[in-house]
This record gives structure tokens, sequence and C-alpha cells, in this order.
């Protein structure tokens, strides 16, 4: 049986949260993106330490630490953060969350494609401590102004930390390009998206354990992680600043939190604690062992549903209850909720721990992530022809694998000694009795020939 590969879903939010999923007089967009998955010979080891889990948690971190920040709704822009799943599969889940957007889908409900001004992307970030001091280095995609923007946001931003020595430099004007990353996804969609890709290298990639079994924690480094989260995080509150003046005691006192970074080391990279640590826990009932896995798998269902979708995995469904958490505002309703809240807007965080969770206001969203090219209608997928208009879509991987829905075991005791002696002398008695047979028929029909 052959399945369609898919990951366990792409989770969106946004901060503050956008009224009722309005399209209407909204602000322009600054999209901070990361991914979550991996891949590796051995696909229950896929634990992908610093490419690309480093990114993911910087990520998480930057949003705990915007999250302590009063009145980002002042702010000119509006701060989107998007964890895109399957990326290393033909970048599925961000060329699927470029499509909802074209197709106004409910995942996407409340973002504008052409409101998207600028794209924050946090790559590996786990390997930037190599001297005294991290450093990092920005990937631009072109010259434009609003790329040159994100280039000042990051320079203002390290300059802002001081003591901290984080640097951030420009990447060799000699590259050919981005490195492999999400926004590229976003720039052969326009070629005119403003981005930038926040790496822990310049022109030679550093990770030699690239989607291997060998991208463990001994990897990387938690300091360089707290340092680009620290970076990412105030970048991203200048660029929501936009051209008014950057309001720097606020931005001083945007800190991220250390502890938390060692924390979702732990649960994100390691069985032990792995996902059975307090904060995962806390959030969502892991469904699987405690060691992380970060494989995307196979669709096998509907791919409907932005709150609770059957296909979500434990990553995921931590993820979107984190950044759900981390960006929302008290609801009216201070009920515990197992599934849907009652209001509009609303969303159930930690539905599934024991006692229920609560209801909150917040845009968070599940996106699922799949080829483009196919589409489930009738209960059935369908894959469709290719799209010569989009440039993606000519070269679209359809991925599959096989898939058994249940893998058995047969097992064989092993006999006791005394019974294999029985049956090697049962066989001798056999052997010697046949003989004996044999001879005695041999003998007797010998004696009736002669008689004849």
């Amino acid at each position: 049986m052959l399945a369609l590969r898919r990951t366990q879903g792409s989770v969106w939010a946004s901060l503050p949260p956008i009224k009722n999923g309005s399209t209407e007089h909204q602000k322009p967009i600054i999209l901070a993106v990361t991914s979550q998955d991996s891949a590796s010979f051995f696909r229950d080891r896929s634990i992908g330490s610093d490419s690309p889990i480093s990114g993911l948690i910087a990520l998480l971190t930057a949003v705990d630490a915007l999250s302590h920040i009063h009145d980002l709704s002042n702010l000119k822009k509006q701060l989107v953060f998007a964890v895109f799943n399957g990326e290393a599969w033909g970048y599925l889940g961000s060329r699927k969350f470029l499509q909802q957007l074209d197709e106004g889908a409910d995942s996407v409900n409340g973002i504008n494609r052409l409101m998207i001004e600028q794209v924050l992307e946090i790559g590996s970030v786990g390997k930037a401590v190599t001297g005294e001091y991290p450093s990092f280095y920005a990937h631009a995609a072109g010259n434009s102004p609003a790329s040159k923007k994100i280039l000042d946001a990051l320079q203002s931003a390290s300059k802002s930390l001081g003591s901290d020595n984080v640097k951030v430099t420009q990447a060799a004007s000699s590259n050919p390009g981005v490195p492999p990353s999400s926004l590229m996804s976003f720039i052969r969609k326009n070629m005119s998206t403003s981005g930038v890709v926040l790496e822990d290298f310049d022109s030679h990639f550093s990770n030699r354990f690239y989607h291997s079994h060998l991208d463990n924690p001994a990897n990387i480094n938690s300091s360089s992680i707290a340092a680009a989260a620290a970076l990412a995080a105030r970048s991203l509150y200048i660029l929501a600043s936009a051209d008014s003046v950057v309001d720097l005691m606020t931005l001083n006192t945007i800190k991220v939190n250390v502890s938390l970074v060692e924390e979702l080391i732990g649960c994100l990279l390691t069985c032990n604690p792995g996902l059975s640590c307090g904060l995962v826990k806390s959030l969502i009932s892991p469904s699987s062992s405690s060691c992380p896995s970060h494989y995307v798998g196979v669709f096998l269902d509907d791919p409907s549903g932005t709150q609770f979708p059957s296909y979500a995995d434990d990553t995921s469904r931590f993820v979107w209850n984190f950044l759900a958490d981390r960006t929302s505002t008290s609801a009216g309703n201070k009920s515990s909720c197992t599934g849907k809240c009652g209001d509009e807007g609303e969303v159930c965080i930690g539905a599934e721990v024991e006692g229920g969770g609560r209801c909150v206001v917040s845009t968070t969203r599940y996106v699922p992530a799949y080829s483009t090219r196919v589409k489930f209608e009738d209960n059935a997928w369908h894959v469709l022809p290719a799209n010569s208009s989009d440039p993606m879509g000519v070269v679209d991987p359809v991925w599959t694998e096989s898939f058994w829905d249940t893998i058995g075991l047969r097992v064989y005791a092993v006999q006791d000694s005394t019974y294999d002696w029985l049956i090697l002398l049962a066989g001798l008695s056999i052997t010697a009795a046949s003989y004996c047979a044999v001879h005695v028929g041999r003998t007797y029909i010998l004696k009736v020939v002669k008689r004849d």
C-alpha cells in the first residue's frame, strides 16, 4: 500500500491576535518563519538539532520574549509567526501555505498575501559560537529597500544588546543567493519578495551532520540559540515599529528566557525528559514515546481542520499550543474547555491535558502541508495536472512511501533440550526399524523367488 507523504501540519500565529480573523484594514505584515522537520536514513532518528530545530527553538523563545511587551497593538505593522513542516521534502509546508493564501482557505483566514511586506527566516543558528561571541550571517533576497531595512534592523538589534556581543554580518555578496530555505518558496512565488535568512554560516554550510542521526544536541550550543532569539525578537520589534521612532526603553526590556531555551532543547531534542517534560505535558498529552522524532509522516485522512486536526503529531500540537498561549489575550469565558470555545476568535489551549484547557483569544491555526499537485475530494486523493503558470508546480514532487496499517510479529519459543533428544532418538529408532524392515522384506522376497 502506498500513502501520500505529508507533514503533520504547519502552524502560524499572529501577535497580537487579528480581530475576528478579518483581512479588512489590516496592517502590513512582518512574517517570521522557520521549519520543524528533519530527515535521516533512519526516520525515527530524525532529530535535526541544528538544522532546523535550533531555528524553531529560537523562534519560540523570541515569541515568548515579545509576548511580555505591552501595547503591541500600537505598532504600525502586524507580527505573524509561521512554523512550516515538510520543508525537507520539497518545501511542502511553505508552498502549501502560499497556495492556501491564494485560495483564501480557512486555515489562513486573517492573512492577505499582498500585505506580507517582509520575511525574516530563522535557519540553522545552533553553531554560531565559534569564538568569543555569537556571530550570525544575514542572507538577503535581492537588494530591495525592504530587504535593506531588515538588515538595518538586525544591525540595530545587535547594537542594542550591548555587552552580550551578538554580532550579525551581511553574507558575502559572492553567494549565489539565499541558502536553501523556506524563503525560496516565497521568492519563486513572487520575485519581488523582500526577505532575509538568519544563519550561523556565510559561504560554506557549517553543519557536517545535516539530515543525519548525528545532528543531535551535542552538535549545538544553547547560548548560540539564545543569542539568535534575542536578535530576532528585537529585530522584529524594530521592523514592526516601521519608520516611527523606536522606543528604546521598551526595546531594552526585550530579553529572552535562557532557561526556556534549555528546557526546549530537553523537550524537543532528547529522550530524557523528551516529550515527557513539564512544558510539553502542560499543553498536550503526548501520544508517542518520550523520544522526539521530527520525521514528517504520511497522510491517510481528510486534511481539514484548523484547530484540532487528526493528522497533527506531538510536535505540531505542542507548537500550536505554545504559540496560542504566548500570543493570546485573556478571554471573557474563564471556564475550562476540551475542544472548541464558544466565542469567535477564541481557541482552547491545553485541551488534551487532565482537567481540560482554557479559552483564550488567539489567532493560531494549523495549515495542512502536502504537495500542491494533489487534492482531497470525495474521500480520495487525486493527482492534479501540472500548472504551467506556476514556476514551482511544474516540478512539484509528489512524495509517497510504503505504509503498513498493522505490523505483526510472530514469536517462536525455544524448545527444551530434552524434547530435542527425544526427537533424535525417535528418528534413530524409525531409521533402524526401516532398515530392519527392508532387510527382512528383501530376504523374504528372495526366498519366494527361489521357490518359484
